[in-house]
């Protein structure tokens, strides 16, 4: 065989093993029809330039969603989270979005199902003891209520989109222990939220599994890079308020965007 006919035929060879593996990412990621659905860490809350028609919901174009969609140009692209959803609200919703046509869905859900929002602000207005007390009544909940709301929402997102691949993404881990910061929650609040954030991707994740579902955790992407770091990629208390304990634009770039590349 010569040496042009022996290079034709590797070269034949190794795009015939690609495509049987699936490595032809850009051609999948082309023909997909992709849904975005979920709470605010999809929507995009944190990271500014809200489109206008998004309203109270703030879907932001720096949120993984769209950024995945800019860079891979899908066949269609529904943006549908929402600031606030619950597993509940998603189901109720936003699941109009979904079709027999649907390829490929994303989704966070579960932080507003346990009080996400009010344990922190208990947490940073009240005393160590009863930002304790709120946080194990969350974890109370994560365990007991979340998980049959969980397998709710997967089973109505299945029958919506029998043949779409379903991404469920997590939450990061908020603070760096004995990190830079020097005021704020003791380390005894810190060490309990970032405990029951594992509990909560924890569940969430077990779920996805349950449900035959991707799961991807961000804790890795955000690890460095947690409020108390010094290069935090999370926003700690602001004003407006709404945007405390969200990502970044970058955390949504280089946190979010990485994770959810990662499973399609």
């Amino acid at each position: 065989m010569s040496t042009r006919s022996l290079g034709t035929t590797l070269a034949t060879l190794v795009l015939g093993v690609a495509t049987v593996l699936g490595l032809a990412h850009p051609a999948a990621a082309a023909g997909h029809h992709y849904v975005a659905l979920g709470d605010s860490y999809s929507s995009g809350v944190g990271a500014g330039s809200y489109t206008s028609d998004s309203g109270d919901c703030k879907r932001s174009t720096a949120a993984y969603p769209q950024l995945w969609s800019n860079a891979n140009a899908p066949v269609s692209f529904k943006f549908v989270a929402c600031s606030g959803a619950t597993t509940t609200s998603v189901a109720s919703t936003q699941l109009g979005a979904l079709s027999s046509t649907t390829t490929l869905v994303s989704v966070t859900a579960g932080g507003n199902d346990i009080g996400f929002a009010d344990v922190m602000q208990t947490c940073v207005l009240q005393s160590e003891a009863t930002c304790v007390s709120a946080v194990n009544n969350a974890v109370s909940q994560m365990r007991n209520s979340l998980p049959g709301r969980l397998d709710s929402l997967y089973s109505a997102i299945r029958s919506r989109a029998p043949q779409a691949r379903v991404v469920v993404l997590g939450y990061p881990r908020f603070y760096k222990l004995s990190g830079s910061c020097v005021v704020g929650l003791s380390e005894t609040e810190r060490s309990a939220i970032n405990s029951a954030g594992d509990t909560l991707n924890g569940v969430i994740a077990k779920r996805a599994a349950d449900a035959g579902f991707a799961w991807s955790g961000v804790v890795d992407e955000f690890t460095g890079h947690e409020i108390c770091s010094g290069d935090a990629w999370l926003h700690s208390v602001t004003i407006p308020i709404g945007n405390s304990y969200h990502p970044k634009a970058v955390g949504q770039s280089s946190g979010y965007l990485p994770a959810f590349r990662s499973a399609v």
